[in-house]
């Protein structure tokens, strides 16, 4: 799975965005998960200037960008969930 998000890519910088784009089109948003006790609503996937990826959560008016490596998952997990697990492992050098 890691080599297919990251063809063509050289660099990290490349990586993160081809993990960024294989997210965007395959993780189903959106879905409620649990953050620090309260439910919120990751509607979608960004990617910081940094090059960081985040979920967009919300909460009611509220918003917050949370990086998809510390994202808790739901039970059960969104279509689309082994992309997470396979970008954190890309991450944290693992495959």
């Amino acid at each position: 799975m890691i080599e297919e998000a990251i063809v063509d890519a050289y660099t990290e910088s490349e990586q993160a965005v081809g993990f960024h784009a294989t997210l965007d089109q395959r993780l189903l948003c959106p879905f409620d998960t649990v953050v620090l006790g309260t439910t919120v609503t990751v509607k979608k996937i960004d990617v910081t200037a940094a090059g960081t990826i985040v979920a967009i959560c919300h909460r009611g008016r509220e918003r917050q960008a949370i990086p998809i490596l510390e994202l808790p998952l739901p039970h059960p997990p969104p279509a689309g969930w082994e992309w997470i697990e396979a970008y954190r492992r890309w991450a944290r050098g693992r495959w």
